[in-house]
């Protein structure tokens, strides 16, 4: 099977299953949310015998084990030194979930944030990956909210897990803020002891000198990323924005690499890895979503063939 560049339709965990072993480098991706909606694609068979569609299971627990079987088969197929990025939203449990087949759970978790993110997390963890970093993706431009018992939600996690102790990982830099610089103008680490920020006042002397002279590019970036949504006029609901996986695959995932994305949506996996001159490899069970993909891709190449 050609797994260059292409994308596949089908279902992730049986598609997963007829990949090799170790040739991913790095996987981005973003998984329905439970609870939020039906895409209104045929219904998979799953390993504990439930038919239906990832994110309609009946509990959050169960979507949960569903979605993990999925990230076992990642992993089968990531490399010892890969990477893997999800982002996953959470949910409130309620009435207001118009699904029928969870309406059961306004007794038992009504108005209760349901934490599935790090239930999910925690269940990785579990099965044996490592949590490198809970990355917060903060929205400046998030949907208002009506509701007025609680603060407005504005910002989604984004994970960034691996399989193994060594990896690959090339450090981002955020540039340093001016008052930063100034600082180092003025020698922040005098009158501070023998030790300031980890450093012996002898080498945090030196490491100033060398951002005052360019030596230093900046600081090792952090972990809340501000990144406004990006408004898609296709079919797909759930489109997360270019800016926000740049990272992930710039720091996870060599040149000439491959990133795995077991649920591409629109394909802004693939147009992002593209653009970074990284192979991609994706799966998509809605055919809809596979044409939009497609499509996209091939806009985005007839526009960087013309350039």
């Amino acid at each position: 099977m050609d797994l260059i560049n292409k994308l596949i339709v089908g279902d992730s965990l049986n598609s997963l299953r007829k990949l090799p072993e170790g040739f991913v480098d790095c996987v981005v991706t973003s998984p329905p949310y439970w609870a939020l909606r039906n895409y209104g694609t045929n219904p998979v068979e799953w390993p504990d015998g439930w038919i239906g569609e990832l994110g309609l299971e009946p509990s959050f627990e169960q979507y949960i084990t569903h979605l993990c079987d999925i990230f076992d088969e990642i992993k089968r197929t990531l490399k010892n030194s890969g990477t893997c990025w999800v982002n996953i939203g959470d949910t409130y449990g309620g009435n207001w979930m118009g699904l029928s087949n969870i309406r059961h759970l306004k007794n038992r978790c009504n108005k209760s944030l349901l934490l599935i993110p790090f239930r999910f997390a925690l269940e990785m963890q579990n099965r044996g990956w490592k949590v490198r970093n809970v990355i917060i993706w903060q929205k400046p431009n998030c949907t208002p909210q009506s509701m007025k018992d609680r603060f407005t939600v504005d910002f989604e996690y984004l994970f960034f897990f691996v399989k193994s102790d060594k990896y690959y990982f090339e450090q981002q830099l955020e540039p340093f803020k001016e008052s930063s610089i100034k600082r180092c103008q003025g020698g922040c680490s005098r009158n501070k002891g023998e030790r300031y920020q980890g450093l012996s006042k002898k080498n945090y002397d030196k490491y100033q000198q060398k951002v005052l002279n360019g030596e230093v590019k900046g600081k090792n970036k952090r972990a809340v990323w501000n990144i406004p949504t990006s408004p898609f006029r296709g079919a797909h609901f759930a489109v997360y924005p270019r800016k926000l996986i740049e990272t992930p695959i710039k720091a996870g995932c060599p040149e000439g690499g491959l990133v795995l994305d077991p649920f591409m949506g629109s394909g802004t996996t693939a147009l992002v890895a593209e653009k970074l001159n990284r192979n991609w490899f994706g799966i998509e069970l809605n055919p809809e979503y596979a044409r939009m993909a497609e499509g996209r891709l091939y806009t985005a190449r007839e526009k960087q063939n013309a350039a």
